[in-house]
């Protein structure tokens, strides 16, 4: 084995345990420095609402829409081979992941209205 092969991985499983150590101590730290000032710690919670809409709604809305997006990428993927001659290897995979984004993008918009509809019919409750 050469060395590059053994320092490599250590280097970047180095870099990702240096990083998530700074990022906890120096919060510690300034949790800390708040403490001994006697201030107010809600600066490090959220102020904003809840989100109204369940997690799992959320999920179901982006988890069907990336399927139907991935069959639908299959299926124009198949008319590209056929009708136009576009290779195997270009044609599905660009597809694939083309109608996956779409469907992804269209999931996020939906979950943002749904929010807004949810957030407007608790208000006027």
């Amino acid at each position: 084995m050469h060395a590059a092969e053994v320092l490599i991985p250590l280097i970047i499983f180095g870099s990702i345990f240096g990083i998530f150590y700074l990022f906890v101590t120096a919060r510690n730290k300034e949790r800390l420095a708040l403490i001994d000032k006697g201030a107010d710690a809600s600066i490090f919670y959220s102020s904003k609402t809840k989100r109204v809409t369940p997690v799992w709604k959320v999920f179901i809305l982006n988890l069907s829409l990336l399927l139907m997006g991935i069959g639908v990428g299959i299926f124009i993927a198949g008319i590209l081979n056929i009708s136009m001659g576009v290779e195997d290897e270009i044609a599905y995979p660009g597809t694939i992941f083309l109608m996956a984004g779409v469907g992804l993008f269209i999931g996020f918009n939906m979950t943002k209205n749904l929010d807004k509809e949810n957030q407007l019919d608790k208000k006027s409750q």
